[in-house]
């Protein structure tokens, strides 16, 4: 049995999908209520920040996809542990490697493991196509989109491509001690992803550059401070380790990372 965390999110819907049709059995895990998932999958409600609302739901577990989510990474792979999961792909970030000062809580997770006696496989993502569901509101509402630094390209990827990975990773062999780097195919900027969406839903979509201080007090609601002020530094300023495209994804899926366009025609809906 697989245990997915985060199993309603955008990676980890997809993963509990790709796992089912490949004839896995996955228990899938939340804080929330299941929503979008396959009939035949075990749902158990539990909380990354409590590992004990853990042990359950991992009781007979052989594997384990796990978010960075709680302050607590040795307690989580404690309960893996225990409920006797023996491989564990963790999703962290481009940042531990770009920004270590600014990432320090994925890179706690990723030394946890490395010391954990499982076998691991860390994917560090770039960021997710998904990010853009924050413009929803606004497009669904007045066709536009606001973000800060508008013509600097980042090659963002696609979570089903995340998910994809993981799978590998958790059923096929040779992923044991691997650190994957995973990019979409090309550099996109915040207003090429907004034509894209627009194209996607067949109407333009008006894109509106925000300025730094605008975007820090947005992202401040949700993001602690070095994340956002890490963030912020990606976004404007990206080193060239940042803006570099991977070719882990091709390397591992034998195919080139799905562009922005797929996912915004697949997601189309959110924004109409």
């Amino acid at each position: 049995m697989i245990a997915v965390t985060g199993a309603t999110g955008n990676v980890g819907r997809e993963l509990v999908r790709l796992l089912t049709d490949a004839g896995e059995e996955v228990t899938a895990i939340s804080r929330g209520e299941a929503r979008d998932l396959p009939a035949d999958v075990r749902h158990v409600r539990a909380d990354l920040a409590d590992p004990d609302s853990l042990r359950s739901a991992l009781d007979g577990a052989h594997a384990l996809f796990l978010l960075v989510a709680g302050d607590d990474p040795q307690g989580i792979l404690d309960a893996a542990k225990a409920g006797g999961v023996r491989r564990v792909v963790l999703v962290s970030s481009l940042g531990v490697a770009t920004r270590p000062d600014a990432y320090r809580h994925p890179a706690a997770f990723e030394d946890a493991l490395h010391g954990s006696g499982l076998d691991w496989t860390v994917l560090r993502s770039g960021g997710l196509n998904s990010n853009a569901f924050a413009w929803a509101g606004q497009i669904h509402a007045d066709r536009v989109a606001a973000a800060p630094f508008g013509d600097v390209g980042l090659p963002t990827v696609d979570p089903l491509d995340v998910a994809e990975v993981a799978a590998a990773a958790l059923l096929r062999p040779g992923h044991a001690g691997a650190v994957y780097e995973l990019t979409g195919p090309a550099l996109i900027t915040p207003r090429e992803r907004a034509a894209a969406i627009g194209a996607a839903i067949g109407e333009p979509v008006r894109f509106v550059e925000q300025t730094r201080g605008q975007a820090r007090a947005q992202m401040l609601a949700f993001m602690p401070e070095p994340v956002v002020e890490g963030t912020l530094a990606i976004l404007g300023e990206p080193l060239p380790a940042e803006r570099r495209v991977s070719p882990d994804v091709e390397r591992i899926l034998g195919r080139a990372p799905r562009p922005f366009s797929d996912w915004a025609a697949r997601s189309a809906n959110a924004f109409r």
